[in-house]
Parts: C-alpha cells; sequence; structure tokens
C-alpha cells in the first residue's frame, strides 16, 4: 500500500534538519504519540545522520484480527538515514518503519526541502504486511497508524520549532 505524505514547517531546512536530529526532540515525539515506553538513538553517518526511534504503543485502536498478531502492544521501531546536505540545504535519505512480531514494515523515501515559507519532509514509501491472505487487510488497518504518526510528528515539529523561535 503506497503512503505519501508531506511535513511543512516555517523554518529553512537547516534548522529542521538539526531538530529532527536532536535525542530530546526524538523523545519528546515518542511521549507525544502516546508511547508507553520508547528509546531514542542519533548518531552520526557521514555527512548526514541515523535515527532510531523504538517505541511501545497501545495496540487498542487496531482492528481484532490484528491485535491478535500483535498483542495488546505495538512495537514500532522507526529508523531515518539522512544523507548529506545539498547545495539548498535539503537532504534526501529513507525511513524504515518496523513492527516486532508482524511481517509489517514500510520502506520509504524522504526528502527535506526548501519551500517558499520554510520547508518540507516529504515521505513516499510502501508499507507491506507479508501474510498470506491477509496482507492487504492488515496493510489498511495499519495505514492510518502510520498516517497518524506522521501528522503526530507534525504537531510535535511545529511546537518544538515555536518554542525555540
Amino acid at each position: 500500500m503506497r503512503i505519501t505524505e508531506t511535513i511543512t514547517y516555517a523554518a529553512p531546512p537547516e534548522t529542521v534538519y538539526e531538530m529532527v536530529t536532536d535525542q530530546a526532540f526524538q523523545e519528546r515525539k515518542c511521549v507525544e504519540a502516546g508511547a508507553q515506553r520508547h528509546e531514542a538513538a542519533v548518531s552520526p553517518a557521514g555527512d548526514g545522520a541515523r535515527v532510531v526511534t523504538k517505541r511501545d504503543l497501545p495496540a487498542d485502536d487496531l482492528p481484532d484480527f490484528a491485535k491478535s498478531i500483535v498483542g495488546p502492544t505495538l512495537s514500532v521501531t522507526e529508523t531515518y538515514e539522512w544523507a548529506a546536505a545539498g547545495g539548498d540545504g535539503g537532504r534526501a535519505g529513507t525511513l524504515t518503519v518496523e513492527v516486532a512480531g508482524a511481517p509489517v514494515a514500510m520502506r520509504s523515501k524522504i526528502r527535506l526541502a526548501p519551500t517558499g515559507g520554510g520547508s518540507e519532509i516529504t515521505i513516499d514509501g510502501d508499507l507491506k504486511a507479508s501474510i498470506p491472505l491477509f496482507g492487504g487487510k492488515v496493510e489498511k488497518a495499519a495505514a492510518p497508524a502510520v498516517i497518524e504518526a506522521i501528522r503526530s510528528e507534525q504537531r510535535t515539529g511545529t511546537a518544538w520549532l515555536s518554542e525555540r523561535g
């Protein structure tokens, strides 16, 4: 299942990149997404960065058949791999989201780019559930949670940037 979302911020790419590679920001986004438990790690990777968050989220909003696969808690690992900045301050990279204990993953290309009023992060990827017969049904059940996580990150990022003015 294809998922394409764009997050916009009223800040230049350099500022947004500093935010998304900040350990405290990553921890805050996990908490604000409702994580029962989380960990975050940011490390340099060449002229870019690797950002990994792991969070346990309640599976309450999933349909019963999906809860029977993942249990009462959804353990999600999100890995961003950011490349070096381009001449315009923008960056490209990848985002991988995996669900522990379930054959569900999203592999995406990401792009941080300047816009007239600031910058945007575009996430364009495929959500796949490798379950015979039920894969499409699981993808449709998981897609709203993935999209909400992206939108939650935008809300957290917007607040973060406005607090730091």
